[in-house]
């Protein structure tokens, strides 16, 4: 078969699939990008707001229609919580559920390809993820979530917490790492909160794996900011651990943050990331925002929007709220109306902007080791495209052979349309 694999959604989505490919691959199944060339597209969906619903809808339809000769195996948050609307999309021939996603490729070879026997390969062929047109790896150290903020579906979606073993994620990353790739990503759905099934801890899981690999960068997902042990920031004094953070802030409001069961002061906040700065000078601290959130008053948004200026961030994914069935916040009294979520997520873009401008100017003429990993499809081909250590975006001129190398570059300017940092490849 020619396997087409498409995520939409988180770091712990393309992880997954990152994994469903290379087994695809093991059992002699081929990776491909081209939507006519396609056999079997595999979908992992996501249902993290009301958007995300209707994309992974409209993708599995837009899918099927540019192709529909081919068979269609849907996964991720969107099928779990909705298996009997996204069984009756036209296309799709078989629905797999969280609970179920280890067994991915085996039940698709049970139901779909019953006569295709799969031979295993002989020969490893090209890395998964490189047929992806990816060159960093997302490893899944932990999936599930003990805690019930209310907005949040994603929790329903995924079950309780389970951790994998420390050595196995170790193994994971040595064989990536001698298939070429250079860079590992941790993550979870609540990924602070690693080991707590097992009688381990994220900071012994990070050790561990910097003493036990030797891949040349580490990075984090996302981490809620009371999950942090003692010693977690001295972790960083490893240059291997990439200095970046993802801190979910969701409200700079503590009101609102009670209402959305969310168990970190804007205080404690402050405190940690003022706690990693002085630390680790060059640390990149970005978060995530939610605009609207049912009783946002006009003065619990200005005061949301003082502090987030306050803290300043490299950049800030911007969530506007969406009720979600089945969660607290839906129930809530005082929804906010969509004009003024609109009018409230583009004063919150406006200054994500001004906030990633200045992190940027901080950063010119600087020179920095890049992991260059190609050039987006959208983009001209005279241009390859990397991330610093602390994961800020850096253009340069195409080179031949620059791809999935770490070549250093000095930071020249920030590009014209504001995107990313034009860099100048040094000898």
């Amino acid at each position: 078969m020619r396997v087409n694999l498409k995520t939409l959604g988180c770091r712990l989505n393309e992880a997954e699939t990152e994994s469903w490919g290379a087994r695809f691959q093991s059992a002699g199944h081929n990776i491909v990008r081209e939507i006519d060339k396609t056999d079997l597209f595999v979908i992992n969906t996501c249902a993290v707001t009301t958007e995300a619903t209707r994309k992974s809808r409209q993708l599995i339809r837009r899918l099927h229609r540019q192709n529909p000769n081919a068979k269609m195996v849907v996964s991720g948050c969107y099928a779990s919580l909705s298996p009997e609307e996204a069984a009756g999309i036209l296309g799709v021939d078989l629905v797999v559920r969280n609970t179920d996603k280890e067994l991915l490729v085996d039940l698709t070879h049970k139901y779909l390809w019953p006569e295709a026997m799969p031979t295993p390969a002989t020969e490893p062929g090209e890395q998964a993820l490189f047929k992806r047109g990816r060159q960093r790896a997302f490893i899944k150290v932990q999936d599930g979530c003990r805690y019930r903020c209310s907005f949040c579906i994603v929790t329903v979606a995924r079950g309780p917490e389970k951790s994998r073993p420390i050595r196995d994620i170790v193994l994971q990353i040595n064989a990536l790492h001698s298939k070429g790739i250079k860079e590992a990503i941790l993550t979870g759905v609540h990924l602070g909160g690693y080991g707590s099934d097992i009688g381990e801890n994220l900071n012994r899981l990070i050790r561990t794996v910097l003493e036990q690999t030797s891949i040349p960068r580490i990075r984090l997902g996302s981490l809620e900011p009371w999950e942090l042990g003692e010693g977690f920031i001295e972790l960083f004094q490893d240059s291997r651990l990439m200095p970046h953070l993802h801190l979910p802030l969701q409200s700079g409001c503590d009101a609102v943050l009670r209402r959305m069961a969310r168990r970190c002061k804007i205080s404690d906040f402050k405190r940690l990331v003022d706690q990693a700065r002085d630390a680790v000078p060059d640390i990149n601290i970005t978060t995530d925002i939610i605009v609207g959130f049912p009783g946002e008053s006009d003065q619990e948004w200005l005061e949301s929007l003082d502090n987030i200026r306050d803290i300043g961030f490299g950049h800030i994914h911007i969530f506007t709220y969406s009720p979600r069935e089945n969660t607290k916040a839906a129930q809530m009294p005082n929804q906010i109306p969509n004009q003024i979520k609109r009018q409230r997520s583009k004063i919150l873009h406006a200054l994500a902007l001004d906030m990633k401008q200045e992190t940027y100017r901080r950063f010119q003429n600087r020179e920095f080791p890049i992991l260059w990993e190609g050039n987006p499809d959208e983009c001209s081909a005279e241009k390859i495209f990397g991330y610093t250590p602390n994961f800020l975006r850096v253009g340069t001129d195409s080179v031949a052979d620059l791809e999935n190398s770490i070549k250093p570059a000095k930071i020249a300017k920030i590009a014209s349309n504001g995107d990313y940092l034009a860099g100048q490849l040094v000898d």
